[in-house]
């Protein structure tokens, strides 16, 4: 069964909205001194922020779309029976959100049968939006300012591109360590402008490459859409157009085979 591009919409509508809400909602938090930081079971850090914003994500969804799945990092997923499921990061970017780095942001992914279909991401801080819906374009906004469509950039080259990753640390820790140095060797510049603020950033034409090692399904799923209505693409290491994979790379495209023959480069799965 198939969905109409209307329902789909309508969805990123109300996403777009409620990303914003939710992110607003986080800076009541933001550089507060007096804010406590909480340890998960991964040890990966959390505050009040992030399952406050995500509380407020799951309530906006559940009166409007009852019948909607709903999968957050933050608490136990819900399904549905729509055929929708919403992915949701509150804070994407809890270390930068907790060192008062104002690069962190919003994710609200929307899936369809398990495909992903639109995706937002919102920067509270810097009050910067990009959004996209699968057959229906990708759009920027920074606060009243009109939309605009968002665009990746034309750079043919990966030896003049601007590539930005997370968290340096996560190259060695998968054990691919020799990626990282590549890519600062053969990129113009490499930059830790990262989490959703460097996808963002590519798909809005201000970097060539974004890179993680390391991606669960709630950092990647409001990705794709929006890299590839923008003109991009978003694949795993082996170049898949996957948000499953638990790693990722978006691009403009033209650079996409440089970045391949490195990130596939000594992998025997990569066949």
């Amino acid at each position: 069964m198939s969905c109409s591009a209307h329902e789909i919409e309508s969805r990123l509508e109300c996403a777009v909205q409620w990303a914003r809400e939710a992110g607003q909602f986080t800076l009541k938090y933001f550089r507060r001194p007096d804010l406590a930081v909480e340890r998960k079971s991964d040890a990966s850090p959390v505050t009040v922020a992030d399952r406050g914003a995500e509380e407020l994500l799951r309530q906006r969804i559940s009166e409007q779309f009852a019948q909607d799945g709903i999968l957050g990092e933050e608490f136990p997923e819900r399904p549905g029976g729509s055929g929708f499921r919403w992915i949701l990061d509150p804070i994407d970017g809890t270390k930068s959100f907790i060192h008062a780095v104002p690069l962190y942001g919003t994710l609200v992914g929307l899936e369809y049968e398990a495909e992903p279909v639109a995706g937002v991401i919102f920067i509270p801080a810097l009050d910067e939006c990009v959004y996209g819906a699968k057959g229906q374009g990708a759009w920027y906004q920074q606060g009243d300012s009109p939309r605009q469509p968002a665009k990746v950039s034309t750079c043919p080259r990966l030896a003049d591109a601007l590539v930005v990753t997370s968290e340096i640390a996560n190259f060695e820790t998968i054990g691919r360590w020799e990626v990282f140095e590549r890519l600062n060797r053969e990129a113009l510049l490499l930059r830790t402008w990262g989490d959703c603020y460097g996808y963002l950033m590519v798909a809005t034409g201000r970097a060539e490459t974004a890179i993680d090692p390391i991606m669960n399904l709630w950092d990647a799923a409001a990705l794709l859409p929006i890299l590839q209505e923008a003109g991009g693409t978003f694949t795993d290491w082996q170049g898949r157009a996957t948000v499953c994979s638990g790693q990722g790379v978006a691009t403009n495209g033209l650079v996409l085979d440089e970045v391949l023959a490195i990130t596939r480069s000594g992998n025997p799965s990569a066949d």
